[in-house]
């Protein structure tokens, strides 16, 4: 290791020491043993930081790109944009902090199993809470939760698409990604309409009433799948 490796992280050396190994050999015990052979990172430290194993180091690599994309969403200018065009960017970069396609795809498959199945999808609430919050959502009523749950929908389906995708520059993704954004905008837009309705509104009163007293958890420490940036 040159002098500058060494002065990083140890949690960052050992995810950049992962990602040459996961291709090949998955997120697994092998890879993580690795990691920790290439980092220099000392075998019980890496354990206290990752203690189970790769599957830990595949949620760190998940939590830093999330870490990533907010930085690139707080130093960028997208109040040109509309909203929904700031969310489809927010998805995009996202993406693209990806160093290589097939740790993403080791890692779905990893999440695909049923006893790590609750951490990929705490993995993907935790990335559509990170866009909204750095988009500055500040609602706190049950929009909060029906906000996060379909813009998870929406960016698993899309990493699943880019997956497999070999257009130029992933515009056939980024085209994907487009028309479920839209989808969403017409749900929200017969929601609106529902609300306005005089009928529709006095049927719905009551369990709006309900739902108006859900309230969304204080940050920052008990938010599901919260990732501390």
């Amino acid at each position: 290791m040159t002098q500058s490796d060494e002065s990083r992280a140890p949690r960052d050396r050992l995810i950049d020491a992962t990602l040459g190994h996961v291709p090949f050999d998955g997120w697994s015990e092998v890879t993580f043993r690795a990691a920790i052979a290439d980092s220099g990172v000392a075998p019980a430290l890496a354990r206290a930081l990752f203690p189970r194993g790769a599957v830990d180091l595949a949620l760190g690599f998940h939590k830093r790109g999330d870490a990533l994309m907010v930085a690139r969403l707080q130093t960028g200018d997208l109040s040109a944009m509309r909203f929904r065009d700031r969310v489809a960017t927010a998805v995009r970069w996202r993406l693209e902090v990806v160093p290589d396609k097939e740790v993403v795809r080791r890692g779905v498959t990893l999440f695909a199993l049923p006893n790590h199945a609750a951490d990929g999808a705490k993995a993907l609430w935790a990335t559509a809470d990170a866009i909204w919050t750095a988009l500055g959502d500040n609602s706190r009523d049950i929009n909060w939760y029906s906000k996060r749950a379909t813009l998870s929908a929406v960016y698993g389906s899309t990493v699943l698409f880019w997956l497999g995708d070999d257009s130029i520059g992933h515009r056939d993704t980024w085209d994907f990604l487009d028309r479920r954004i839209d989808d969403v905008m017409q749900v929200e837009k017969v929601k609106a309409q529902l609300r306005e309705n005089p009928l529709s509104k006095a049927l719905l009163a009551g369990p709006m009433k309900l739902m108006e007293r859900v309230k969304a958890p204080s940050r920052p420490d008990d938010l599901p799948g919260r990732t501390h940036l």
